[in-house]
């Protein structure tokens, strides 16, 4: 027998919880941290759902048809499987689909033809371009938003008044609304109180310190870079090309990607330290000069990184773009234990001081700008290494999925709402502006130079046997033209204006390409078409 009322007791708790669930599940967040940090696990979400889909692209359109050609590795009788490779990327994965170089340059023969070179070469290509649609309109939708239909005269009054949902019915709910309206209400009037007229003597003072944080800033962020440098080149004079490696050479591949993210996490502590000297008149300006800092950081490391790979490892070794990918692989899979590492020395034990050994500092802060700027940073990796590491997106959704809770127990646990507060609408804005410059623009380039001017390997990959890449390209000239010529041609004939110009220009045309053209198809002249149509 249930108990008295216990029907009403069970049903009331779901409603409560399907209500909850519909209610934004982060809007507690907002509430009580604020809603610059809210804006970080809403970014967070965002780029997990971009690595969903470049994964699900990727495993569709290039690993499936090749598993379906050739489903087992070919993997060396002298090679197995040691558990290292989880940490290197190398040994064993170096044989499987995870990389560039297992890839065929066949047609895949079956119930339909598939050219694994195209395929490769427009599955990236197009995965690029939507990301780049898809950053484009969210970065305008939300400057338009946030910038042009913005009132700062009535936000406070539109807030008030307008934006409450009498919808809601629970409880739980009607708080955390009510918590995030207030914090956001705050956060407008901060900023206000913030601003005030300096006097000449102290606006030369504030100019010297921002002067002088720059320049320490700036000769951190060169020194890192030649350090990286260096430390590239020691790694190449102690690695083979053969790829049998040692256990011990197989770890000294981590020596480069645990600098660099030694580098990415102690560096940025010494940037916050000199924002204890600046004085800057809101959070969002402190936290956007604090962003600069760490983007110059990180696009120097990447940088210099880019450019070992590019013009080093690309005229040393024989299947270097399987070697790029690992390198990859080696710095997302360490840049992801740093993540935790961070969480637990940065916020736990700094809970742990600031509330028993040291009480004067207090508990910490969720720092959204360098928690920003780490993912950021993680995504552009997964952009780089989608063309050498196809499988890359598999891994990144696993890492953001687990930072994602990870990051939010935190939060909960170790941190406390900010002390100054700051409207954070706008920097949404400027988060996702920075992935789409220099981040993703950086990688598309990398990406792009890759495909289209290095020479690939001659004995792996999808496009090797090809001396330069110019027969790649023509190979894609070719696919596009043949494709497109006939229905082009039909349509001008339809037009009938200019038809003896336009028959010239497309006759010249097809005698300076005579040999694009597939073996496979027949050659249609351009006077048989006319007689055709006529």
């Amino acid at each position: 027998m249930w108990p008295p009322n216990t029907e009403s007791r069970l049903s009331k708790q779901y409603n409560d919880c399907l209500q909850l669930h519909r209610f934004n599940k982060l809007t507690w967040i907002g509430g009580k941290f604020g809603t610059s940090v809210q804006s970080y696990f809403v970014f967070l979400k965002w780029l997990l759902m971009f690595n969903v889909f470049s994964f699900l692209v990727n495993f569709g359109f290039i690993t499936i048809p090749q598993l379906v050609y050739d489903f087992s590795p070919n993997v060396p009788n002298t090679t197995s499987f040691r558990g290292l490779e989880i940490l290197t990327g190398a040994g064993y994965f170096n044989y499987t689909v995870m990389y560039y170089g297992s890839y065929s340059n066949e047609t895949l023969e079956g119930a339909v033809d598939y050219k694994m070179q195209l395929g490769y070469f427009f599955t990236i290509a197009v995965y690029m371009v939507l990301c780049g649609i898809a950053l484009i309109f969210s970065m305008a939708s939300s400057f338009k938003a946030n910038y042009v239909l913005a009132d700062t005269t009535s936000g406070g009054a539109w807030q008030l008044l307008c934006s409450w949902d009498f919808s809601m019915t629970n409880e739980r709910a009607v708080r955390q609304r009510k918590n995030n309206l207030r914090v956001q209400l705050k956060e407008s009037l901060s900023e206000k109180a913030q601003r005030k007229q300096l006097t000449s003597s102290e606006k030369l003072r504030h100019f010297g310190i921002y002067l002088g944080a720059w320049l320490l800033s700036s000769s951190l962020t060169v020194g890192c870079g030649a350090s990286i440098f260096f430390l590239c080149r020691y790694e190449q004079l102690h690695m083979s090309d053969t790829g049998g490696w040692s256990p011990h050479q197989e770890a000294e591949t981590l020596l480069v990607p645990f600098m660099v993210s030694l580098m990415n996490m102690v560096v940025p502590l010494f940037f916050s330290l000199f924002n204890k000297f600046e004085h800057y008149s809101s959070q969002r300006r402190q936290i956007y000069v604090l962003v600069a800092r760490n983007v110059l950081l990180r696009m120097c490391i990447l940088g210099v990184l880019c450019y070992y790979w590019m013009n080093v490892v690309a005229t040393e070794y024989s299947c270097w773009e399987s070697v790029v990918g690992q390198a990859l692989y080696r710095l997302v899979f360490v840049d992801f234990i740093f993540l935790l590492l961070g969480s637990f020395f940065g916020e736990f034990l700094s809970n742990v001081v600031g509330t028993r050994l040291l009480p004067r500092l207090g508990i910490p802060e969720f720092d959204v700008a360098r928690n920003v700027l780490e993912i950021i940073y993680a995504q552009t990796l997964a952009w780089i290494g989608i063309y050498f590491s196809p499988l890359l997106p598999a891994i990144q959704i696993l890492k953001f999925f687990i930072l994602f809770y990870i990051k939010k127990v935190s939060l909960m646990q170790n941190c406390q709402p900010p002390r100054r507060t700051g409207r954070a609408a706008q920097m949404k804005t400027i988060f996702t502006a920075l992935l789409f410059f220099p981040f993703f623009l950086g990688a598309l380039a990398i990406v792009g130079y890759t495909a289209w001017s290095l020479t690939p390997s001659k004995h792996c990959g999808p496009f090797r046997g090809l001396d330069i890449n110019v027969r790649a390209r023509l190979r894609i000239v070719s696919f596009i033209t043949q494709s497109l010529d006939f229905k082009m041609l039909f349509f001008i004939l339809q037009e009938g204006k200019d038809k003896s110009f336009l028959l010239e220009k497309l006759q010249n045309l097809q005698k300076s390409q005579p040999n694009i053209r597939s073996k496979n198809h027949k050659k249609v002249g351009i006077p048989s078409l006319l007689a055709r149509f006529s």
